[in-house]
């Protein structure tokens, strides 16, 4: 009952509450972080990638865990938006350009990872100039690509929409492409694992699936958190019902991407199987902090979202914030887990700038985590965020998101 009453009961925030000199504040915040970044990455390009915790062994790390991470979140958010209109259905009280420019600005920190993690960026041209077409890395900048101008358009169809210039059907036809392309960047984004059969951990056909629902996760959840501090902004008006109905797909949502990686763990452990030591390596390895987390925080925000007593805003918050740093634990035990088994006998030569902890040899090289970022690299991506920040603030602050009569 206690739900059904405050499901009722919009959010009385007025919207004249949000902007002013606390916005402009953040703005000026974000700005610098992206200028201090861009700094940052300038020392990277000068010194090169040595000064990274990269390695010839483990040629990935923060930038492209962020990348997939990011990808995700994007991803997420486009999918929230658009199966409502694709399928005809009622809306979430009317938060789809707030999640659409959500979605965008995340693609747009994807691909800036992607960018800071080249270590020539001005042989860009090569790719497209000398592109390899079966290859899943050209299969994703395509992909990306066309997610990106997708998110756009659909967002002017959505703006177009409520003006009365878009009619319901062309807008449904858009949402029905960006619905298919938001499934599609992430299998993509899946495949560049799963078709690497040298390594154990990620050559698994369970890899895209499970990467679209560990976007519907982290986007779900995303989307939750913005508008609710809209929503407390005064910048938004939201029924609360429609936040318990995201809530209770967040959980949804938590539980199947639980349910693959059970099934990818049972596979690789039962007896006899030759994923063995993945699972031991998660489990009881360098990556169990970030195994145990994943599962801590995911039954954490499960919990809440099927628990109607705990659905309040500020657990709701807290819960979104654990799903979303469950799958930043899920990326980071994919990646550094895909690295952290041997998968070569002859390395060539051991020296500092081609593996990590080469003193020790092999053997005392992959003792540990065989990668851990160094404090440029965090102060890189930190100079990344800042640039999304940026973008999702002068995106509030300018451009017409706020919910209309319209709206859906």
């Amino acid at each position: 009952m206690s739900e059904n009453i405050g499901a009722a009961r919009p959010s009385s925030a007025p919207a004249a509450k949000f902007g002013g000199k606390g916005l402009n504040v953040a703005i000026v915040i974000a700005a610098i972080a992206t200028v201090a970044g861009l700094a940052l990455w300038g020392v990277q390009l000068s010194g090169g990638m040595v000064q990274t915790g990269m390695r010839n062994l483990d040629s990935w790390g923060l930038y492209i865990t962020m990348f997939m991470f990011l990808v995700g979140l994007s991803a997420g958010g486009l999918i929230i938006s658009s199966v409502p209109k694709a399928l005809g259905l009622p809306g979430f009280g009317g938060i789809s350009k707030v999640a659409v420019w959500t979605s965008i600005c995340c693609t747009v920190l994807a691909i800036g990872f992607v960018v800071v993690d080249l270590g020539q960026p001005l042989r860009l041209w090569e790719l497209f100039a000398y592109s390899n077409l079966s290859s899943p890395l050209m299969w994703d900048i395509a992909v990306i690509a066309t997610y990106l101008v997708l998110s756009v358009v659909y967002l002017w169809a959505t703006l177009r929409h409520e003006a009365g210039r878009v009619s319901a059907k062309a807008l449904r036809v858009v949402s029905v492409v960006a619905l298919v392309t938001a499934v599609l960047v992430h299998s993509v984004t899946a495949w560049i694992f799963s078709l690497n059969v040298g390594r154990e951990m990620w050559h698994t056909a369970l890899m895209a699936p499970w990467f679209v629902s560990s976007a519907l996760v982290c986007g779900t959840a995303l989307v939750l958190v913005v508008v609710i501090a809209l929503r407390k902004a005064g910048y938004m008006q939201l029924d609360q019902s429609n936040v318990v109905k995201m809530l209770k797909m967040l959980g949804a949502f938590v539980l199947v991407d639980l349910y693959f990686f059970g099934c990818d763990l049972l596979t690789e452990g039962f007896p006899g199987g030759s994923g063995a030591e993945v699972v031991a390596m998660l489990t009881s390895g360098p990556l169990a902090p970030f195994f145990w987390a994943e599962i801590a925080l995911c039954a954490f925000a499960a919990v809440v979202a099927f628990a109607p007593a705990l659905r309040r805003n500020g657990l709701i918050v807290a819960a979104s914030v654990a799903a979303i740093a469950a799958i930043f634990c899920k990326r980071v035990q994919l990646l550094v887990g895909g690295f952290q088994v041997v998968n070569i006998d002859l390395p060539g030569p051991m020296t500092s700038a081609t593996v990590t902890s080469w003193e020790s040899g092999m053997a005392g090289a992959y003792q540990g985590m065989v990668y851990w970022p160094t404090p440029i690299e965090f102060g890189v991506a930190l100079g990344v965020f800042g640039l999304g920040a940026l973008i999702l603030l002068l995106g509030l602050k300018f451009l017409p998101l706020k919910p209309t009569e319209n709206s859906h």
